[in-house]
């Protein structure tokens, strides 16, 4: 067996020719399906929102898009990945679930043939948050799960937190 070969347990697929979506946040570079976002926007019409709500996973969403008639939560991606708040230029908005990104900047979009599996050494959260690695241009670049920002699950949890606080301030304003 020749040793400078991947195995296959190291090596993931990377749907042949998977495209997918360079960004920068906090000075890193990521990579996502282009397949798992919906749009790529700038940061008109996001409205400052306030959830009322304690549960740390959530303390990430503090904006709120409305397009088309249906809501989708902002998640701050430097509180996401724990790096130095920076100043945001586009959003990516996803697919998946009602969620939308905020990520410095688009750096390029390209096809990814191999996705390596994340080395022992992601041992935390960020096991989580990514699929795997991708070499891109002589770099390490993590693959995002999507998932990872707003899963279905949460983002119902952050509706039901919005019409429980509209509720209240309703009750408050007739009370």
């Amino acid at each position: 067996m020749n040793s400078s070969r991947s195995s296959s347990s190291d090596r993931l697929r990377a749907k042949s020719g998977e495209a997918v979506i360079l960004f920068s946040v906090g000075g890193s570079r990521f990579a996502i399906a282009a397949s798992a976002v919906e749009e790529i926007r700038d940061l008109s019409g996001l409205q400052k929102i306030s959830l009322g709500m304690s549960n740390p996973r959530f303390e990430k969403v503090k904006q709120l898009l409305e397009r088309q008639g249906r809501n989708y939560f902002v998640v701050d991606s430097c509180e996401h990945f724990r790096l130095a708040m920076t100043r945001p230029s586009r959003l990516l908005v996803l697919r998946h679930a009602a969620a939308g990104v905020v990520v410095d900047g688009i750096d390029s979009i390209l096809e990814l043939h191999a996705i390596q599996a994340l080395p022992r050494a992601f041992s935390g959260e960020e096991r989580n948050w990514y699929r795997g690695l991708a070499l891109v241009n002589g770099k390490v670049v993590p693959v995002v799960k999507p998932e990872a920002f707003l899963s279905k699950t949460d983002v119902v949890l952050l509706q039901a937190s919005m019409r429980s606080s509209e509720a209240a301030a309703g009750i408050g304003i007739l009370g």
